[in-house]
């Protein structure tokens, strides 16, 4: 390998995209949203800068979110995204183009990987590799995936929840379901405003889930105050709602995710089953921060759960960790071009 061959590892998220550079570590982690002028077609603002702008733009501007479930949803626009991030990465003055290790969600289909790496190489890669979300969060995680021993990883992000059973640096068996932090967000909005006739945004309803939201319900309940317009007066109202209300929100998307679990369990080799039962479920990703998710797991299914150290960075960790030994997790990388 030459002195000038750059590395990143990108963890391309329905939610949030995060690049790790070897030696420098996570140098950027900014939402995966695009804002595109309609009259023409330009690309006006990427990540953070176009955030700000999703629910309060004029009708000429629209913002997207490229990703979809994880997966490439808009060609153009991501690709855009991913050139955008991979120059603010590398800096204005570097001519070298960089080797990608990219993160895919557990179930992709080789045409959606395929996909990736395309949008990847335009974008300005030299190679772009592609590697399944719960190895590299396995991996950034802190977990030996080369050894001979069952690992749970459970990664919930914005677009999927990816479980999977890791032995010997491969998947042994796992499930990628479309249901995670943009699902429960959406439950939150629809129990707004089907309780209260309220019609709150995108970015209130996560503020709710994050700041009082539980997957358990709470004797101590934490009360929360937002704003919204209201459906019959079409005016602005505020109200307060409380933990407990978030948990019933939230019911049927949680349902889901320990469905996805006990999927995997039951695809599970038992000797590895016994190995999991022994270390319990690893859980990764932004949306397994949520309140009391680990006892609810281990309510549903026996086995503990804990979360990782730094569950949000899990990912984009282990993209830089197998950058940086490659030879090693030669066989958990699918593919290059």
């Amino acid at each position: 390998m030459s002195l000038f061959t750059k590395k990143l590892g990108i963890d391309l998220g329905t939610a949030n995209t995060l690049v790790f550079s070897p030696g420098r570590g996570i140098v950027l982690s900014e939402p995966s949203v695009v804002a595109v002028s309609e009259i023409d077609n330009k690309i006006l603002a990427v990540g953070v800068e176009a955030k700000k702008m999703v629910g309060r733009t004029p009708e000429s501007i629209v913002t997207y979110r490229p990703m979809k479930d994880g997966v490439i949803a808009d060609y153009r626009v991501t690709e855009a995204m991913l050139n955008y991030y991979i120059n603010k990465a590398l800096g204005k003055w570097n001519i070298f183009k960089p080797e990608v290790i990219i993160s895919v969600p557990a179930g992709v289909t080789s045409t959606e990987r395929r996909a990736v790496i395309e949008a990847t190489m335009k974008a300005g890669a030299k190679k772009a590799f592609v590697v399944k979300e719960p190895i590299l969060a396995a991996i950034g995680a802190g977990v030996t995936i080369e050894e001979a021993g069952g690992h749970m990883i459970v990664d919930i992000g914005g677009g999927t929840i990816d479980v999977a059973v890791i032995s010997l640096g491969g998947i042994v068996a796992s499930t990628s379901v479309k249901c995670a932090g943009d699902k429960m967000n959406r439950a939150i909005m629809d129990f707004v405003k089907k309780n209260y006739n309220l019609s709150i945004g995108d970015k209130t309803a996560e503020n709710l889930k994050i700041n009082i939201g539980s997957a358990l319900l709470l004797e101590d309940e934490l009360r929360m105050e937002i704003r919204g317009r209201d459906f019959i007066s079409g005016l602005p109202k505020s109200i307060e709602i409380k933990t407990n209300e978030v948990v019933k929100a939230l019911n049927k998307e949680l349902k889901e995710m320990v469905k996805a679990i006990k999927v995997v369990f039951q695809e599970t080799p038992p000797e590895l089953s016994a190995d999991i039962i022994q270390k319990g479920i690893i859980m990764t990703g932004g949306s397994s921060q949520l309140r009391n998710l680990p006892e609810l797991i281990f309510k549903r299914t026996g086995v503990k759960a804990q979360l990782a150290k730094d569950p949000f960075f899990c990912v984009s960790k282990g993209t830089g960790i197998a950058l940086q030994h490659l030879n090693i997790y030669r066989k958990s990388v699918i593919s290059k071009r």
